[in-house]
């Protein structure tokens, strides 16, 4: 572990309360950094009556800047609107390194654009994986592909998310370091009593959108439970595809068979997972899923679609694995409802722990950390140099763009300088144990 501490910047469209995989890293990896002794403050949009400076457990601060999110939880694009804002959270916090998620965030690429035109050094954290052949993807590759041009150090999920985003933004590949999610094991314990296997429950834990592969469960599900008697289902989750989920089980009269709960809170998932023998992932596309760490911790035996970085999350014997097909996924249930005699929930808690901590995390990310702030400083020309070599018309198009912001931030030097910002004052709250945070955590979660 490094003895220097830094002063970080947290920065996504995604957090709490808001929940998902981008949410829970940057909440867990915050609390870790915290107890390491680091600085670490979280920017995001505002969420509903959030708005403003909120604290979390462990003096964790969170600036809910007042925009309003403007499609899928994403801020509306501005450029250059965010300047004012981020300058003067990085002035005010003295922050040393920002650290932007997920590239789907409007509120992550402007955060990085104009902290390397301030002359902060940044890192990216990539936790999806993009197709190259749609005309969706391809745009989202090219904004990538500016972003990252600057970038200091990126982190990935997967080797598969790495090998992704190296081919999408064209960085190099010693830039791009491989650190994976964990899963808080203290929080997701399975049962106190092993259910008994005459009714075989299994459960869902997922947004109902495409990219889920809610539409294969609307194939997958009836099947099942028309081979296996024996078997239930409980779905959680909600999004636009459960109309289709509900007209299924009207069809298909699995009123009795298959338990909607719509949207469940994540203080509540590890009461759902318990309640289960076997957890069903049917994504079509996956850097990495946290909801198999959470499922397999409670001691559930995992059947999912073999893509993106899946393969790598579990061993063999914690997971069974199918072609994101209906009847290869029909198969894998069929396998894992066999093999659920020979499974020992508790003996799978305990392998997680092992296999997946943040405290690791938290560790690996302060190495790259400690790269990108030794990344020597380079003054305007030589960055340009990087964004012409991102295409003939797109290159230039950057140059523009950066030298446009550069100028913005010297206006803004001239009208409110630097030492006219005043710095937030300095304290520190006792560390928290894992305990107190989930307590502390799922506390926030009830009230928010």
């Amino acid at each position: 572990m490094a003895d220097q501490k830094h002063r970080i910047l947290m920065v996504s469209d995604f957090f709490f309360p808001n929940f998902g995989g981008v949410e829970s890293h940057i909440y867990y990896l915050s609390q870790c950094l915290l107890k390491l002794g680091h600085k670490v403050v979280v920017m995001t949009h505002a969420y509903g009556n959030r708005s403003g400076v909120r604290y979390m457990t462990g003096g964790l601060k969170v600036y809910y800047v007042p925009w309003r999110p403007f499609l899928m939880q994403n801020t509306l694009p501005t450029v250059y609107g965010t300047l004012p804002i981020v300058r003067t959270i990085l002035v005010r916090e003295k922050i040393s390194l920002v650290h932007g998620h997920q590239a789907f965030s409007t509120l992550c690429h402007e955060a990085l654009m104009h902290a390397r035109t301030m002359g902060y050094k940044v890192v990216f954290t990539d936790h999806s994986l993009y197709g190259f052949a749609d005309i969706g993807s391809i745009h989202m590759n090219k904004v990538l592909q500016f972003s990252l041009a600057d970038v200091s150090q990126a982190i990935c999920v997967s080797h598969t998310s790495k090998e992704n985003t190296v081919l999408r933004s064209g960085l190099p590949a010693e830039k791009v370091f491989m650190i994976p999610n964990a899963v808080d094991t203290a929080m997701f314990k399975p049962a106190p009593e092993r259910l008994g296997n005459d009714e075989i429950i299994i459960v869902v834990i997922s947004r109902l959108v495409y990219r889920k592969g809610a539409d294969l469960l609307v194939e997958v599900i009836p099947e099942i439970c028309h081979l296996y008697p024996n078997v239930r289902f409980i779905v959680g989750g909600d999004g636009p595809k459960r109309v289709r989920l509900e007209e299924m089980r009207e069809k298909h009269s699995l009123q009795d068979r298959v338990e909607m709960l719509g949207s469940v809170p994540h203080a509540h998932v590890r009461s759902v997972l318990i309640s289960g023998h076997i957890f069903l992932n049917s994504s079509l596309t996956e850097a990495f899923c946290i909801a198999i760490l959470e499922a397999a911790s409670c001691g559930l035996l995992t059947v999912s679609t073999r893509v993106g970085g899946v393969p790598e999350v579990l061993p063999e014997d914690m997971i069974v694995l199918a072609e994101p097909d209906p009847s290869d996924m029909v198969r894998a249930t069929g396998k894992a409802i066999s093999l659920l005699p020979n499974i020992d929930p508790q003996q799978m808690h305990n392998r997680m722990k092992k296999l997946y901590n943040w405290h690791d995390v938290a560790k690996r990310t302060e190495i790259v950390y400690d790269r990108a702030l030794k990344c020597p400083d380079q003054n305007l020309l030589e960055r340009l140099s990087r964004y012409l070599s991102c295409g003939s018309w797109a290159g230039k198009i950057f140059c523009f763009v950066m030298i446009i912001d550069f100028l913005l931030w010297r206006l803004l030097q001239l009208w409110q300088p630097t030492e006219e910002i005043e710095g937030v004052p300095e304290f520190t709250l006792p560390h928290h144990q894992d305990e107190e945070i989930i307590s502390n955590f799922n506390k926030d979660q009830s009230l928010g």
